[in-house]
């Protein structure tokens, strides 16, 4: 009933764990609180919220609209929902170091297990679109230290992005992973990595867990878990894949409704009542206190 009965300090010991633990982590992106619930429920091992997903949500793309505040709030309210660990996109650190400070202190705040900041310049583009800027290597890394000397939990998680693979090549972003967990990075996000060899290539050259980004319509194939944990890769984000299932459903939904006149030939896909009903734990209200719940849930519809 109402939020996660697991403290933020509590998702952060399990995040560290579940990386340490030799098994690929999966982390499906939330859109909003109720979808983490959801994702809890399904057995997966933690919750992304996505920093372009933040954005779409609000109508903007992900180009570093969302303010700090924007990012903090909404994280918050998807990572009380749920008893697993959350992890959030905080783009470039919201800007100068001291920033990113702040930017860390306030996702400690919100109950986040950790976020990841990147390499771009601000402001940024989608990573798996073409003509990214990467900030030089002195501006990447002092943002990370930054970051991880602000945190006041030790085991808040911070993970480095770097996209300077596509700008410079896989040499140098494996030259730039290992000066990034130098300065304080405890995992590191190659982004837009072409082929398994090259998460492989990034394996090889730090000794932290590292992430696998796998979003469609990107510069990655879909690699499944199983081949993503042959080469080394620790965890596994589908940072857009819910919401745009949703959106999508939404939109046929729309043109169901356009066409015919009625969105009987949808319904049998959508979530029934009584499924939304168990998802918002209407039964718990109901034993606290009556007067706030005092009607049955319907069985099948």
């Amino acid at each position: 009933m109402l939020y996660s009965s697991t403290t933020p300090e509590q998702k952060r010991v399990a995040f560290r764990a579940g990386l340490a633990s030799g098994t690929l982590q999966q982390y499906p992106g939330a859109f909003n609180p109720l979808s983490a619930r959801l994702i809890q429920e399904k057995g997966f091992d933690g919750v992304y919220i996505s920093g372009a997903v933040l954005a779409n949500d609000l109508g903007l793309p992900d180009i570093g609209l969302t303010t700090l505040t924007e990012v903090a709030v909404r994280a918050g309210q998807i990572a009380r929902m749920t008893d697993l660990p959350c992890m959030v996109d905080a783009d470039t650190g919201f800007g100068e170091p001291m920033n990113v400070a702040r930017s860390v202190q306030e996702l400690e705040n919100a109950g986040l297990a950790g976020c990841h900041i990147e390499d771009q310049f601000n402001p940024k583009r989608c990573g798996h679109l073409d003509g990214k800027n990467v900030v030089d290597l002195e501006t990447a890394t002092k943002r990370i230290r930054a970051a991880a000397d602000a945190r006041r939990d030790s085991n808040f998680l911070i993970m480095a992005r770097t996209d300077v693979r596509a700008a410079d090549g896989l040499r140098a972003a494996q030259d730039r992973a290992k000066a990034l967990v130098e300065a304080g990075a405890d995992a590191i996000f190659p982004e837009a990595m072409q082929d398994l060899s090259e998460f492989a290539a990034i394996r090889d050259a730090v000794d932290v867990p590292i992430l696998a980004n796998m979003t469609e319509f990107g510069k990655s194939e879909l690699f499944t878990s199983e081949q993503l944990a042959a080469v080394g890769v620790n965890m596994i984000i589908y940072p857009v894949t819910l919401l745009r299932s949703a959106m999508g459903a939404a939109e046929r939904t729309l043109d169901a409704i356009k066409t015919d006149g009625t969105q009987q030939s949808a319904v049998e896909a959508m979530l029934t009542r009584a499924r939304l009903y168990e998802l918002v734990d209407y039964e718990s209200y109901n034993h606290f206190d009556t007067s706030v719940f005092n009607f049955q849930v319907p069985g099948k519809h």
